[in-house]
């Protein structure tokens, strides 16, 4: 059997194809085992579940505490916030979950199991990323979950059951965009040194160049340009609406940007377009490794 190390990623990897007899449930009984196997890894290290809950919950209850006495008028006359501040929780949990999505691929990389995984007669390769999607996406619901549990608790209510199913696809959209730009990283960089360095630099300047913390109108006029550009803005504006407003609609502005108004439905095409662009981006790079 032929050894790989790390180095051949620098090239293209030796060819594997497809057995002819293979099918889409081989790749699915593999995306299965792949990401059963994810699981098993969580399992064994339950803590990094339990910090990935408490960690958001935590920053729920000491930001809504530390800005309880903002002035009159900061958000409006009937918004706390507690309740103002949960969309952005909810958006950035997800982001930093997602961000994180390529360390374990990065891991089997440096370890060698990734390379077992490339020369074994898989149905698809691809069935690597998907199981890492699916692992991401999973836990950002679990995280989600508590964190409108905990909204609900300290008095920021529930949206109604059109606004949560808009929420979980709107954390849907962003958990796959990342998730697939982490994974790209992963398979760019040199090792996990590299890849954490990226997502230190990018997690905070992203979050505080955001509306996650501060309504846009707070913010000085070239910051709020920037917030308006960054994706996060398009997925915390939605849910912090539908939060507020029990009727909404796809016409519904979510947001004032210093080039004009952002409604829902612009919001969610922006977002959409960011998770594609997002996928596209990398498949170049997954076919020198996986092809």
């Amino acid at each position: 059997m032929t050894t790989l190390t790390p180095s051949t990623f620098n090239g293209k990897m030796p060819d594997a194809s497809v057995p002819p007899s293979s099918s889409f449930a081989d790749f699915v009984q593999e995306t299965t085992a792949l990401t059963r196997r994810l699981f098993i890894q969580l399992q064994r290290r339950p803590s990094t579940l339990i910090a990935g809950i408490i960690q958001p919950v935590m920053w729920l209850i000491l930001f809504g505490a530390l800005f309880q006495n903002a002035p009159q008028g900061f958000l409006g006359s009937s918004v706390s916030y507690g309740k103002f501040i949960g969309a952005g929780i909810i958006v950035f949990t997800a982001f930093g979950g997602a961000l994180n999505a390529g360390l374990p691929v990065m891991f089997d990389r440096e370890f060698g199991f990734l390379n077992r995984l490339l020369v074994a007669p898989l149905a698809s390769r691809f069935s690597i990323v998907m199981a890492s999607a699916i692992f991401i996406t999973t836990l950002s619901a679990i995280q989600t979950v508590a964190i409108v549990a905990m909204s609900a608790v300290l008095g920021a209510g529930l949206p109604n059951a059109s606004g949560l199913a808009l929420m979980a696809l709107i954390v849907l959209l962003l958990v796959l965009g990342v998730t697939a730009i982490s994974l790209g990283l992963a398979f760019t960089l040199p090792g996990h040194i590299e890849l954490i360095a990226v997502i230190f630099v990018t997690n905070l300047p992203l979050l505080f160049a955001s509306t996650a913390l501060v309504p846009l109108s707070f913010m000085p006029t070239w910051l709020q340009w920037i917030a308006s550009l960054n994706p996060l803005s398009y997925a915390i504006e939605p849910i912090r609406y539908v939060y507020l407003h029990q009727n909404w609609s796809f016409s519904s502005v979510v947001m004032q940007a210093p080039f004009g108004d952002v409604t829902l439905g612009a919001a969610l095409l922006v977002l959409l377009g960011f998770t594609t662009v997002a996928l596209l981006s990398i498949q170049p790079r997954l076919r020198r490794v996986f092809v």
